[in-house]
């Protein structure tokens, strides 16, 4: 009975017929050859013809028939030229076809955090067990065995790793190294259900901010306690804060135009800047290297780092709070202690809009009740204060 691509590839050790003295040779998982089993001046000989991971079985059939037409005829036992039968691209193993997909992915990566703990987290959890595999054999039940591990203790990461392994395979596809697209919808199925967990950034309650927001605007002051300051008063995301440059700030016109490459949904944002704010630019203003250079800097050249900020709150004993955590803080103000409609409070935090209709149909930026939502927020966290000294 001859065989089919699917045994090709799956069948176990061992030596299986396809017909007319062509058979599949499997030593182990990994070693599969094509052997031409013939009579050569009346001697039975085994003729190899190659792996099986570089050729075919449609391949093979080809070449044991023109080997078996060049004995009939009395010519030399080679085997046909490339031109004869056509060699199918050698199939990388799943480290390589991990390699070679991440090199490819990653010039559209701005994370360079996100480059190295993509393919690291392969490395360390994944490698193991299907590093050395060829890329086409792997399957979801080796993926869930090799994901099992991790599925429980780690479980956001496993997550994270099962979409990986899935790009993978969908690139592996597209090479051309594996003859189907792999499914692994069914991975999750095979293993136990992880529990339902919710994930929040760790927020100061808005009532105890005000009392954060006094020991910054006490000296000593530093590069670090006014970034902090400044982020916490416009509830922006810390990286637009360390980044800011002067060019993006007028103060007359108390306005920061955020260009969109620096924003997270790639859009410009403009943030009015409250008396508070600008108060503490106009300090900055004073101390600055030149009028280019990064606001929240020493020298205004080299940006700080999240970890500078992180410092200074636990430094002021915010132990467990986290930078994103004052976004939250802020929304939980708005809703409470204010009544502003949820929308501007959302485009005061440059917040994607889930509903597309909406989002299509909503052009204004309420930019003039973003500013006195702003500006109340401000006069919330430093009561009588200028939040400046």
């Amino acid at each position: 009975m001859a065989l089919t691509t699917l045994e090709v590839r799956n069948a176990p050790p061992g030596r299986y017929a396809d017909g007319n003295g062509l058979y599949l040779l499997v030593r182990s998982g990994s070693s599969r050859s094509w052997v031409l089993r013939t009579q050569v001046d009346g001697r039975r000989q085994d003729l190899g013809l190659g792996s099986a991971r570089a050729v075919t079985l449609a391949q093979a059939r080809t070449a044991a028939a023109e080997m078996r037409r060049r004995l009939k005829a009395g010519e030399e036992a080679r085997l046909p030229e490339a031109e004869e039968v056509e060699s199918a691209p050698t199939v990388p193993t799943f480290r390589e076809a991990a390699a070679a997909c991440h090199e490819a992915m990653k010039k559209g990566w701005r994370n360079r955090r996100h480059q190295d703990s993509w393919i690291a987290s392969l490395e360390n959890h994944i490698y193991p067990r299907l590093g050395s595999v060829p890329v086409d054999e792997v399957n979801a039940t080796m993926v869930r065995d090799a994901i099992a591990p991790i599925w429980m203790t780690i479980p956001e990461t496993a997550r994270r790793i099962l979409q990986r392994i899935g790009t993978v395979l969908d690139f592996a596809h597209i090479s051309g190294w594996c003859p189907h697209e792999a499914s692994l919808r069914t991975v999750p199925k095979g293993l136990p259900r992880q529990p339902q967990v919710e994930s929040h950034f760790a927020a100061m309650p808005y009532e105890e901010v005000p009392t954060l927001v006094a020991q910054l605007s006490e000296p000593p002051h530093s590069a670090g306690r006014d970034a902090l300051l400044f982020t916490i008063l416009n509830a922006v995301r810390s990286g637009e804060t360390r980044l800011a440059t002067w060019p993006e700030i007028d103060l007359d016109a108390a306005v920061w135009s955020i260009p969109a490459h620096r924003m997270k949904m790639r859009k410009a944002h403009v943030v009015p800047l409250s008396k508070q704010s600008v108060a503490l630019l106009r300090r900055r203003w004073a101390l600055r290297a030149h009028d280019e250079g990064l606001v929240f800097s020493t020298h205004g050249l080299r940006p700080l780092s999240d970890m500078t900020m992180t410092k200074v709150m636990r430094d002021l004993g915010s132990k467990e709070v986290t930078m994103h955590g004052f976004r939250s803080s802020f929304t939980d103000w708005a809703a409470e202690r204010t009544d502003f409609a949820k929308e501007v409070v959302d485009k005061a935090l440059a917040q994607k809009l889930v509903d597309r209709v909406e989002a299509a149909y909503r052009r204004t930026d309420f930019f003039e009740r973003r500013r006195e939502l702003m500006s109340r927020w401000a006069a919330f966290l430093c009561g009588s204060r200028a939040c400046d000294h």
